[in-house]
């Protein structure tokens, strides 16, 4: 009956109902700056470029704890006893996207496409932001090889077999370190978004336009792009053969209820991807609820209390089938501090007084009661939680509300009111207007208003530079910013990688305050090195105590993330470290 019915429609002429395109519609609340992963270190390009590129390894989308598993490798790498020598074998027929570039040729991803792609984070010419964690691996050869380049002011040397990173045939990859490297796989082999592979073909094609032509070996590719405004991805046709197989623990009833329903599905299962850039929260929120997007990722902080009272999916929302997810997120917001600035920055007591003083003015439980609605705990350090180093027990001052200490810190050194305005200057009588970096949204003006209000306590004279995020970004990297609040999300499940905040040779990438202690950068390097474990932990503990004692930043919060989704998205949970989930969830007809 079938086969007849749809003959006779042929004979009639009549068209067979098409494929309705599955769509996942969502809004980032802070603008990209591009999708070339050797330029990028925002969370938002993150995003997009987890989703075009693929690194050798992924983390399982529902395994929780976390578990790392073969993405573009056959099986998890080869490590000798010392963890000097990894080797990578890749699985053979993965191929590009296709793109001019390839001049009509089918392009196969091969192992030196991983050296390549490894070699641009190093090349001084393009000062990637995640050169100074791949710096840290101690790779044999390659740290010479930036500098020779640095020296002779000549182009970066990507011909010469390198002793640390090479293709020893067409699939296998290996890696060399001078160093025991005990968790190099999960810090540079597993992040699509930073150390994905890129072909150098398409590199070289686009030269300087590269940020607006990202091609990779993942399930989707980049469609069309208006900055600021509009991202929209397409589903990779090309794409290989790849089913869903995820693995939740067997207690977690959540994650199998969701494999169950996803087992064996071939991914992505959506067609499409389109992301709209909304700044401003009320927007934002009103674009979910009229139905406009498919997903809020994060619950904007002023509407919690309607969205979802008492952490639970407001009633009106529930009868609509909207869906809550709320996690603690592996995350911190902090203040940092310029350390060459000449009002905040120095390392002397008094510099060090009138930064502690900051912090103590700072009335965090304020800030998350009013502006983060209660989701978000107070940090103690620059450490998230559910990453190695996070110590629940530890304390320590960066969250105390103290403003008689900190007016008494200010008078005993030196910073009085000295004209009777009612604003303290520097001991030398000079000025002191601490300029707070900020940006043109109205959750920033809260923010503002609330660092106003602190400092006012303590009767120092505060102003506001603000400019769009990508704009700051750019300022914090040429060290141009007194004080920024930004937030940092972990991307792998070691904690040293956000000691980098705070360690010498990553400034102006991690550091952006230019912090330097000879200890601090001591203990990062001999961490690295240490298996996880009682020794390691006690390094981690004097960094915090070296963190607190300068204070070269503020932190403020680890925070509490609510996503919301409508019933007909299927399969989402937020991912715990990586930046990737579009090719792990479906949508259902609605």
């Amino acid at each position: 009956m079938k086969r007849l019915f749809l003959a006779l429609l042929l004979t009639l002429g009549m068209a067979l109902p098409a494929h309705a395109e599955k769509v996942l519609r969502y809004a980032f609340l802070i603008a990209e700056t591009g999708f070339d992963p050797a330029k990028i270190s925002d969370e938002y390009s993150r995003a997009v470029t987890a989703h075009i590129f693929e690194s050798p390894y992924c983390y399982d989308p529902l395994a929780r704890p976390v578990k790392m598993k073969p993405l573009t490798a056959e099986a998890m790498p080869q490590a000798d006893a010392e963890f000097k020598t990894f080797t990578i074998k890749l699985r053979p027929g993965i191929y590009f996207a296709d793109d001019p570039a390839f001049k009509g040729h089918r392009r196969e991803l091969t192992a030196q496409d991983y050296v390549y792609s490894l070699e641009r984070l190093a090349d001084p010419a393009l000062n990637a932001p995640a050169w100074a964690l791949l710096s840290d691996q101690s790779i044999l050869g390659l740290d010479e090889r930036r500098e020779a380049a640095l020296k002779g002011k000549k182009p970066f040397d990507y011909d010469t077999p390198l002793e640390g990173l090479r293709a020893l045939d067409r699939y296998t990859l290996q890696i060399r370190t001078a160093e025991s490297r005990p968790r190099l796989p999960q810090i540079v082999l597993s992040g699509s978004d930073l150390y994905g592979a890129v072909a150098r073909e398409v590199v070289e094609a686009y030269g300087d336009d590269i940020m607006a032509h990202p091609v990779g070996t993942g399930p989707f590719m980049l469609k069309s792009w208006r900055r600021s405004s509009q991202i929209v991805l397409e589903r990779n046709p090309g794409y290989r053969e790849r089913h869903y197989d995820a693995e939740p623990a067997p207690d977690d009833a959540e994650g199998q209820a969701i494999a169950a329903r996803l087992k064996g599905r071939r991914i992505p299962m959506i067609d499409r991807v389109e992301i709209t850039i909304i700044e401003e929260s009320q927007p934002r929120w009103l674009a979910f609820v009229n139905g406009q997007q498919d997903l809020l990722f994060r619950v904007p902080p002023e509407f919690v209390n309607i969205a979802m009272p008492n952490n639970k999916v407001a009633p009106n929302l529930a009868k609509r089938g909207i869906q809550l997810f709320r996690v603690p997120a592996s995350d911190l917001g902090y203040t940092y501090f310029n350390m060459d600035d000449p009002i905040v920055g120095g390392m002397e007591p008094a510099k060090v007084a009138l930064r502690r003083a900051i912090s103590l003015a700072w009335d965090i439980e304020r800030e998350i009661r009013l502006l983060r609605r209660g989701q978000a705990i107070p940090a103690q350090s620059d450490i998230p939680p559910a990453t190695s180093g996070y110590d629940p027990a530890y304390k320590s001052e960066m969250s105390d509300f103290d403003p008689a200490r900190a007016n008494a810190l200010l008078d005993l050194y030196g910073y009085k009111d000295r004209d009777g305005d009612g604003w303290r200057e520097m001991p030398d009588g000079s000025p002191l207007v601490l300029v707070w970096a900020t940006q043109p949204d109205s959750l920033s003006r809260s923010y503002d208003e609330l660092f106003q209000i602190n400092m006012q306590r303590v009767h120092l004279r505060t102003a506001f530079a603000p400019a769009k995020w990508p704009e700051n970004l750019k300022s914090a990297e040429a060290n141009k910013l007194m004080m920024w609040f930004l937030a940092n999300t972990a991307d792998n499940p070691d904690g040293q990688y956000f000691l980098q905040l705070l360690y010498g040779p990553a400034v102006h990438t991690a550091n952006y305050g230019d912090f330097q202690h000879p200890r601090y950068d001591e203990i990062y390097r001999r961490m690295q090195s240490l298996p996880d474990g009682p020794e390691r932990d006690a390094l981690f503990r004097e960094a915090q105590r070296i963190q607190a004692a300068f204070a070269p930043m503020k932190v403020h919060v680890h925070r509490i993330i609510g996503d919301m989704a409508y019933p007909w998205v299927i399969g989402y949970r937020r991912p715990k470290f990586a930046s990737d989930f579009w090719q792990y969830i479906d949508i259902a007809p609605h």
